[in-house]
């Protein structure tokens, strides 16, 4: 499966084969969460699933197009939120909005960030891809925001404090916060983030 299949199924994942990759994905995601993606064979994939070896190869050429197709989703995830900072003024208070939407989204998805964290080096390695671009993209609107002129230096310093304030406790802290209810979590960020931006 090339990066372009996987994009246009993680867009789009209509069709009769769609289930059936959907299940893949997530039987992937747990075992690659529980036992790293070093740690997971394809053929562990396939008898969590009950299906043969050949029905995943049919889905995918790879594992590494499994975890390409996982860190699609988290894209999904993030993009919409990261859009809204381009064609507008980034003010504080826009900055706090996506920020609270990004929050939501990585808690209702925590196990996929929990995963990309716990297999870091195998992230680095699809990174040097051409999936590169897309990366490159995100991070791009991110620098742009951060780096205008038009906003004063103490908001800029703090919508970029704030990043750490998602970041660190939803996807750097690994499994820190497993046993932490998801709602209480959340609001317990989005009261470090209203601290950090003022």
């Amino acid at each position: 499966m090339t990066q372009v299949d996987v994009a246009a199924e993680a867009a789009d994942p209509s069709g009769a084969d769609a289930s059936t990759r959907a299940k893949i994905l997530d039987v992937a995601l747990a075992l690659f969460t529980e036992q790293g993606f070093d740690g997971t064979s394809m053929r562990e994939i396939a008898a969590r699933l009950r299906i043969s070896k050949p029905a995943i190869y049919y889905h995918f050429a790879s594992k590494d197009d499994i975890l390409l197709a996982l860190h699609m989703r988290l894209h999904q995830f993030v993009r919409p939120a990261f859009e809204r900072l381009t064609g507008q003024a980034v003010t504080l208070e826009i900055w706090g909005s996506v920020l609270d939407d990004l929050t939501g989204q990585m808690l209702a998805h925590r196990t996929i960030f929990l995963m990309h964290e716990r297999n870091q080096a195998a992230m680095d390695k699809l990174h040097r891809t051409d999936h590169a671009v897309e990366h490159d993209d995100i991070s791009e609107r991110l620098r742009r925001a951060l780096a205008d002129p038009a906003l004063p230096l103490r908001d800029r310093v703090r919508m970029a404090c704030s990043l750490g304030a998602v970041f660190g406790p939803l996807f750097m802290a690994g499994g820190a916060f497993d046993g932490v209810d998801g709602a209480q979590l959340g609001s317990l960020v989005r009261d470090a983030v209203r601290d950090v931006v003022g």
